[in-house]
């Protein structure tokens, strides 16, 4: 039984259709930059936050950056984010000029330790960048105390929480602004890159928008050097189409997250993922932490299983990050969980006779070897 670590193309074929009535609407109207089908989209994803401004740009790395610049922060200021995490968060802040400040993970969400925050707060300090990782918020309300109390910007990595909510808040919707990655493999995702950012700051979503368009809102009136970053109309019209299956495609990410969960349950060489109180995950991804990692993922790779691992080294020891001169004893929960965390299949179409086998692999493992 081949199991792919995600399955693209059995979610086309769940909603072929509606895919492939927005793609050839879009050629039929031959409009492949801007039109209705991005306008549409950025309202409807919009109201699905519950904000006011959706900018659809070239992707979620853009998106970071765009949100950064847009705020003025630049040489000499610092951004404090989280250590475990994808590369984008941490490059855009070096990207802008600025330096990136890690802070090292809560044991059980994996989301920024909000206790070891203040601690690394300097007067160089403009922004915070918590990352909702796996799918599960951090606590938004908590970070965002600290960012009025040292009057700092709020600024949410949303590329793994598409309608996460903590205590009925919806991801994207606490800070100033908020980011999120629409590659083929996120909840909602585009059929190549594609990115968005969330506001409900009226004068910050024009100057985001004017940034990501060379600088203007009107063809050739150039206010200001910007970038070229826009989503383009065919990724718009997928996403568009893909948008209203996203709540249930969530939920049913959640129904395969807890079946693993009861499955793998009384293993004491894994521990599954904790949900946080209050809190609606959607499980972007499904994330263990197990004992002898490499040779499991050899036996899950010989019964045919893709798995993946986010990530492999935490950022503050990638070598683009040496001359920050840090060590894993400055991280170390993240340094220590990056040798044992291992991702599995997770997406809305996987079953549960695929979960069944998954988990019995795992199990048979941990049994034939202990």
């Amino acid at each position: 039984m081949i199991i792919p670590f995600v399955d693209l193309k059995a979610q086309y074929l769940s909603i072929k259709k509606d895919i492939d009535s927005a793609i050839f609407s879009t050629i039929d109207q031959a409009t492949f930059v801007g039109g209705e089908s991005l306008k549409s989209f950025e309202k409807n994803f919009a109201d699905a936050c519950g904000v006011k401004h959706c900018i659809g740009v070239g992707n979620g790395t853009d998106s970071i950056y765009i949100i950064l610049k847009s705020l003025g922060i630049g040489i000499g200021d610092e951004v404090i984010t989280v250590a475990n995490s994808w590369i984008s968060t941490s490059e855009t802040i070096s990207q802008a000029g600025a330096k990136p400040v890690f802070v090292d993970i809560e044991p059980d969400y994996f989301t920024i330790d909000i206790s070891k925050i203040e601690q690394k707060i300097t007067s160089k300090t403009k922004a915070i960048i918590p990352v909702h990782l796996y799918g599960q918020m951090a606590e938004i309300d908590k970070i965002s105390d600290i960012c009025k109390k040292y009057n700092l910007y709020l600024i949410e990595d949303c590329a793994q929480s598409h309608l996460a909510e903590y205590k009925g808040i919806k991801a994207g919707t606490t800070g100033i602004a908020a980011s999120f990655s629409f590659y083929p493999g996120k909840n909602l995702g585009a059929y190549g890159d594609a990115g968005g950012i969330i506001t409900n700051d009226d004068s910050l979503a024009s100057k985001m928008r004017m940034f990501a368009n060379h600088g203007a809102l009107i063809k050739h009136q150039h206010e200001i050097e910007g970038i070229n970053s826009r989503l383009d109309s065919l990724q718009a019209a997928v996403l568009n189409a893909k948008l209203p299956h996203l709540t249930d495609w969530n939920n049913r990410r959640l129904k395969n997250a807890l079946l693993y969960n009861d499955l793998l349950a009384n293993i004491k060489e894994i521990v599954t993922p904790q949900i946080r109180p209050d809190t609606k995950p959607i499980f972007h991804l499904y994330v263990v932490r197990v004992e002898r990692r490499d040779e499991l993922i050899k036996q899950l790779n010989k019964a045919e299983i893709q798995i993946a691992v986010h990530y492999p080294r935490i950022l503050p020891l990638l070598p683009a990050y040496k001359y920050l001169n840090h060590t894993p004893q400055d991280f170390p929960v993240s340094a220590s969980y990056q040798n044992s965390i291992v991702s599995l299949p997770m997406y809305p179409e996987l079953t549960a006779d695929q979960i069944k086998f998954i988990t019995s692999v795992v199990r048979d493992f941990y049994r034939k070897s202990s």
